[in-house]
């Protein structure tokens, strides 16, 4: 058996834009309503949604029985040692939060790669974990490499001060934009539609173009999402699932009961 070849990672290396949904359910559930949908990927989230290691492993196992859609894991925090376990889940793509210079970029690369026998490659722990089917994928050692696709998250003004190094960073295949965090940074907390994030926003798509790599961003804003897409931007999430059950339940309720919860107001460009 051979190591899957990770088919997000050649869509970005080939400019294809690839549309997907967050999960923040923390569910495996819920995730495969979601992996049936039509998305080309689906983002399980470790930072801002309750899910350990076995979580994501049993939304993981859900998404992979859709073949069309693509599990990707935002990690909590760029730890070597959690990336390593996040890779033995068999994930090939982590998304790493508030990644500010070119140096975290490199580690992150070094994290997620296994050493070579010509002594270049990363730090990785070897393990006969899911990832390699236990051993069942004969190669996985030497071909897991080639398939691990990471993508680093801009969401500070540091970032933007050292985004074309950060993207520049051999290894690194896609930078994310994180509105919500860029705009705090930028002093416009809670206001990602500010025309100073906006405008820091459309910079750092072009600058991450130049730099040979693939823009991201997560946006419910639908004209805002066709806006990126027609910049360069080459994997856009347009929805949370969370946003999603709020906004229907709410206004399925509100239909039936004149005093039923409002929906969150949402701003222009408002996630995380």
């Amino acid at each position: 058996m051979q190591t899957p070849t990770n088919p997000f990672k050649q869509a970005l290396a080939e400019r294809r834009a690839q549309i997907g949904l967050w999960l923040g359910l923390a569910n495996p559930y819920s995730a495969e309503i979601c992996a049936g949908a039509g998305f080309d990927w689906l983002l399980i989230d470790g930072e801002h949604a309750p899910n350990g290691l076995q979580d994501v492993l049993g939304q993981a196992q859900a998404i992979g029985g859709y073949p069309g859609t693509h599990a990707i894991a935002r990690v909590p925090v760029g730890d070597a040692a959690l990336i390593k376990q996040y890779l033995d889940l068999g994930l090939q793509t982590l998304l790493v939060p508030m990644v500010d210079t070119p140096e975290q970029a490199a580690h992150l690369v070094r994290a997620c790669r296994y050493p070579q026998a010509d002594g270049q490659g990363g730090i990785r722990g070897m393990a006969g974990a899911r990832a390699s089917r236990w051993g069942r994928y004969p190669n996985y050692a030497k071909e897991a490499n080639a398939q691990v696709c990471l993508l680093v998250q801009a969401e500070t003004r540091e970032a933007l001060k050292n985004l074309d190094a950060i993207a520049a960073t051999p290894g690194v295949d896609g930078v994310f934009i994180g509105p919500a965090d860029l705009s705090a940074s930028l002093g416009h907390v809670g206001n990602p539609g500010h025309p100073e994030v906006q405008a820091a926003i459309d910079d750092a798509i072009a600058r991450i173009l130049r730099a040979g790599k693939a823009p991201g961003i997560l946006v419910t804003d639908e004209a805002l999402a066709h806006h990126y897409l027609a910049l360069g931007a080459v994997f856009v999430a347009v929805g949370l699932d969370t946003q999603i059950l709020v906004r229907q339940t709410s206004a399925l309720a509100a239909r039936f009961k004149s005093d039923a919860p409002a929906a969150p107001a949402q701003a222009r460009g408002s996630v995380y």
